[in-house]
């Protein structure tokens, strides 16, 4: 990049909130982009236009169908993201992948490999991809996400696919913000049950195995059939909804169909009978109160008093000569509460 062109790009003008809103709604993917970057900017500046521009956005959203999609790693998810993709853009859908990357702890960069990981999907028109680095937040989520979500929802994309990392609490974190969270595993890892937590199983609308193909195909069956044995023991989160067990393929884009017909069979009964609405409404109040959350610690961690203790109240926690509820104590007086 010359110099001149680095300049001119510094120098650009913020955008007008009604920029923002006829440059989102009119299917303009660099202003989208844009708007996307002003939710996720930290500026105190840029986050009152952000709020700004998500109240006028607002009675455009809430229209699609919003899916969580977590796994194991190797489970394929890059993959089957990809072709479930594809197939629903032929279906005359328009797709939107939020796939959140995991951040460096020590650079604090993010890998943003989305684009390589999902070719089919990053040159299709009808698809938008937008990796969005974890900054260190709680279960590789990041915290304007389900703001995210909102935007892509009144671009006109009316199914949003939200990636995990799969690790930790981000399995939660994503089933908080959307209509059906869906957990991808795979057969013949050793330990069937790989490990998962039956908080996950608690969570999981559909459990589907992948791989399901070539020598594996018996493997993915025999594990189909001991997780659906696990389910039977755990109280579903919903009456009415039996959480499924299926075997797909996405490199041979085997049984895809079938787990999108129980998904939107899935959507339709809880649209039918209220319970989406009910749903949606209880999950922006818990948003609301992750987000007090969110901020007194941003506040807690900036106040200049606190950032002096800091230091000193670690050290004395590490030798001993303090508890961390002492430590605790001391902060929130400093912080005045």
């Amino acid at each position: 990049m010359s110099a001149d062109t680095a300049n001119t790009s510094a120098a650009r003008p913020r955008l007008s909130i009604d920029e923002y809103v006829s440059g989102v709604t009119s299917g303009d993917r660099a202003k989208l982009a844009q708007a996307i970057t002003l939710i996720e900017s930290r500026k105190p500046e840029h986050q009152d236009q952000a709020q700004a521009l998500l109240l006028e956005l607002a009675p455009l959203a809430g229209k699609s169908i919003r899916v969580g999609i977590s796994g194991v790693p190797g489970a394929g998810k890059s993959t089957f993201i990809d072709t479930l993709g594809t197939n629903l853009t032929g279906d005359r859908h328009k797709v939107a992948v939020l796939a959140v990357d995991p951040t460096s702890a020590r650079t604090g960069g993010s890998i943003l490999g989305d684009k390589t990981r999902m070719a089919n999907l990053a040159t299709n028109p009808n698809a938008f991809i937008r990796p969005s680095p974890t900054s260190g937040t709680l279960g590789g989520v990041t915290r304007t996400t389900r703001e995210t979500i909102l935007v892509c929802e009144a671009a006109g994309f009316d199914i949003v696919l939200v990636e995990t990392v799969g690790v930790g609490q981000s399995e939660v974190a994503v089933s908080e913000m959307v209509d059906f969270f869906m957990v991808l595993l795979i057969a013949g890892a050793g330990d069937e049950l790989q490990g998962i937590k039956k908080g996950v199983l608690e969570i999981a609308d559909m459990i589907a195995l992948n791989k399901a193909d070539g020598d594996n195909e018996t493997k993915a069956k025999v594990s189909a059939a001991e997780y659906q044995h696990a389910l039977r023991i755990i109280t579903p989160k919903d009456k009415d909804w039996t959480p499924p067990v299926i075997t797909i393929s996405a490199l041979e884009n085997r049984g895809l169909d079938d787990l999108w017909s129980r998904i939107t069979q899935r959507h339709g009964q809880l649209t039918d009978g209220g319970g989406l609405a009910t749903m949606r409404q209880q999950q922006q109040v818990r948003w609301m109160w992750a987000m007090v959350e969110d901020r007194l610690t941003e506040k807690l961690k900036s106040h200049p008093d606190i950032k002096a203790m800091v230091p000193g109240l670690e050290s004395a926690v590490t030798d001993g000569s303090m508890t961390p509820a002492l430590a605790v104590d001391k902060m929130l007086k400093a912080f005045g509460v």
